[in-house]
C-alpha cells in the first residue's frame, strides 16, 4: 500500500468517524423526545478509498408502528365512549344513598301505594304516595337531561376533534412535501420521517387510520373505513356542531372528503379513534338508553290513567301522572320520544299548590266521569290496589328500546339499569384491554426504534477507537513522509 493510498484510507475513516460521532449525539439529545428514533450512519467501504457514509439510517418497523397506530385508534375510542357511559351512570345508578335510578324510585312509589292501600283513609299516606310519585318524574326528567347533556357534550367534542384533524393533516401536508424533496435531493429525511410518524400517532387518536409508503417516501393516508385523508394534499373534513340537544335531535354527521363518516346514513362509517367512540356515544348509546326511558315514561303514564266510568266509556286520559301532551295519553306499544324529559305529576293531587292527595284514591282527576269511588268512602282502596296490581302486571314495551320485552314496569325498569350497566363494563373491560396492549406495541416498537443509553455509549467507545487508530496511522505517514524527504534531500 502505497503511502498516498493509507493517508486517504486514514482521513476518510476520520471523516466517517465524525459523521458516527455526530449521529451519536443526536441520538443521546433524543433520548426522552417523544416519536424519536434511533439513527445508524451507513459505512460503505471502497477497495483503496478506505471508508465513507453512504446515508443516516433511522431504526424502525413498519410492522410494530402499524400495531401501535392501532392500538393508539382503538383505545381513544374505547376511552371516550367509556367516559360518556360513566357520567351517565354516576348520576342515574351509582349513588346507593341517593337511589336515582327510576327503577329504584318505581319501587318505591309501590311501597307507598300499598302502604297507602292498606290505610286509605290515612292523608299523611296519600301525600307520601305524591312525593314518591314526584321523585319519580323527577327521576326520569333528570335522567334525560344527563342524557341529553352527554349528547351534547360529545357533539362538541366531535367538533373539536374534528378541527384537530384538519391542523394535523395540514402539518402532514407540510412534512409529507419536505421528505419527498429530500428524498429525491437524496438529503437525510430521518428527523423528518420521525415527525411524520408522530403526526400519524396524534391523527389515528382522532380517527382510525391506515397508511401506505409510495415511491420518494410518499405517503397516502386513509380513515379505517377507506375515505381518503391525504394523497398529495390533505384533505377536507367538516362537521357542523349542535349546541343543545333534547331527545329528538340528530346530531349531523362527520363528512371526510365529502363522505359522511358517522351516523345513520354514513356510507363508509369509521370503525375507531375518538371521533367514532363520540359517535357511538351521541347517536347510538345514549339514543338507546332514552328510547328506555320514554318507555319507562309511557307506561307509568299508562298504569296510573284514568277510565272513563261512565256508560259513555270516553277514552283514557293521563291521571296521577301527565306530560307536555296531556291529558290524551301518548301512543302505546311505541316509544314516544322525549317523554322521560316531560311526565310530571299533576298538580291536582300535590296539596303543596292547592291540590287534593285523595284523588289516587277516589279518581276524578279528569271530572266526575273519571271518578272510582262514587260513594266518597274513606275506607275505599280498590282504586290504589289496582294502581299497585297495575304496577306488577306483565306489560309489552318497544323492542326497539334493547330492554325487557315484557315484564312489569319495576322489572323493564331494572332491565334499563342493567343494560346501562353491562354497556359500562364491557366498554370499560374492553378499554382495559385496548391499553394494554398499547403499552406492549409501544414497548416492543420502542425496544427496536427506542435509543439505549448503554449501546451508545459502548459505540461511542468504539468509534473513539477508531478516531484514535486513524490518527496514529496519519501520525505514523507523516513521520515516514517527513523521513522519506530528508532522504531525499
Amino acid at each position: 500500500m502505497s503511502l498516498t493510498v493509507a493517508l486517504n484510507s486514514a482521513r476518510s475513516s476520520l471523516m466517517a468517524s465524525g459523521v458516527q460521532s455526530s449521529v451519536i449525539s443526536r441520538n443521546v439529545a433524543g433520548l426522552h423526545q417523544d416519536g424519536y428514533s434511533r439513527k445508524n450512519a451507513l459505512i460503505v467501504s471502497q477497495p483503496g478509498s478506505g471508508v465513507y457514509v453512504s446515508g443516516i439510517q433511522r431504526a424502525a418497523s413498519a410492522g410494530l408502528f402499524n400495531n401501535v397506530v392501532k392500538a393508539v385508534s382503538n383505545t381513544a375510542q374505547q376511552d371516550a365512549l367509556y367516559n360518556g357511559l360513566q357520567k351517565v351512570a354516576a348520576v342515574t345508578i351509582d349513588d346507593p344513598e341517593l337511589d336515582q335510578s327510576a327503577a329504584a324510585q318505581l319501587a318505591k312509589l309501590k311501597s307507598a301505594l300499598q302502604q297507602y292501600a292498606s290505610a286509605p283513609d290515612n292523608v299523611t299516606f296519600a301525600n307520601s304516595a305524591v312525593t314518591a310519585a314526584k321523585n319519580v318524574a323527577a327521576s326520569l326528567n333528570d335522567s334525560t337531561n344527563t342524557v341529553q347533556t352527554v349528547r351534547a357534550d360529545a357533539d362538541a367534542e366531535m367538533a373539536t376533534s374534528v378541527g384537530n384533524i384538519n391542523q394535523l393533516l395540514a402539518q402532514f401536508e407540510t412534512v409529507n412535501t419536505a421528505i419527498i424533496k429530500g428524498t429525491i435531493s437524496g438529503s437525510d429525511v430521518t428527523d423528518y420521517l420521525d415527525t411524520r410518524d408522530s403526526i400519524l400517532s396524534k391523527l389515528s387518536q382522532e380517527v382510525g387510520i391506515t397508511f401506505a409508503t409510495r415511491a420518494n417516501n410518499d405517503m397516502v393516508v386513509y380513515t379505517d373505513s377507506g375515505v381518503t385523508l391525504f394523497e398529495r394534499t390533505a384533505r377536507s373534513v367538516t362537521f357542523a356542531p349542535t349546541n343543545s340537544y333534547t331527545a329528538a335531535t340528530t346530531g349531523n354527521a362527520v363528512v371526510i372528503d365529502g363522505v359522511p363518516v358517522t351516523g345513520a346514513n354514513a356510507i363508509m362509517p369509521i370503525g375507531s379513534g375518538k371521533l367514532a367512540g363520540l359517535a357511538t356515544l351521541r347517536d347510538d348509546k345514549m339514543v338507546t338508553y332514552q328510547n328506555q326511558l320514554d318507555e319507562v315514561a309511557r307506561a307509568v303514564i299508562e298504569i296510573f290513567a284514568e277510565k272513563d266510568q261512565s256508560a259513555a266509556a270516553g277514552p283514557d286520559q293521563a291521571g296521577l301522572f301527565t306530560y307536555a301532551g296531556g291529558p290524551g295519553m301518548p301512543a302505546t306499544g311505541v316509544i314516544n320520544t322525549g317523554l322521560a324529559g316531560t311526565i310530571k305529576v299533576t298538580a291536582l293531587v300535590d296539596q303543596a299548590l292547592g291540590g287534593n292527595p285523595s284523588l289516587i284514591r277516589d279518581g276524578g282527576i279528569n271530572g266526575v266521569n273519571y271518578v272510582y269511588n262514587a260513594g266518597g268512602e274513606a275506607g275505599f282502596f280498590a282504586r290504589i290496589q289496582g294502581l299497585v296490581d297495575g304496577m306488577a302486571a306483565s306489560r309489552t314495551y318497544d323492542p326497539a328500546a334493547l330492554g325487557k320485552p315484557s315484564g312489569s314496569l319495576v322489572d323493564f325498569a331494572g332491565s334499563s339499569v342493567s343494560w346501562l350497566e353491562s354497556q359500562r363494563k364491557s366498554v370499560g373491560d374492553d378499554a382495559t384491554y385496548s391499553q394494554t396492549l398499547l403499552e406492549r406495541s409501544a414497548d416492543a416498537l420502542s425496544n427496536v426504534n427506542g435509543v439505549n443509553m448503554d449501546d451508545e455509549m459502548t459505540f461511542m467507545l468504539q468509534v473513539e477507537r477508531t478516531f484514535s487508530a486513524s490518527s496514529k496511522l496519519i501520525s505514523t505517514i507523516d513521520d515516514m513522509l517527513k523521513e522519506l524527504l530528508m532522504a531525499v534531500g
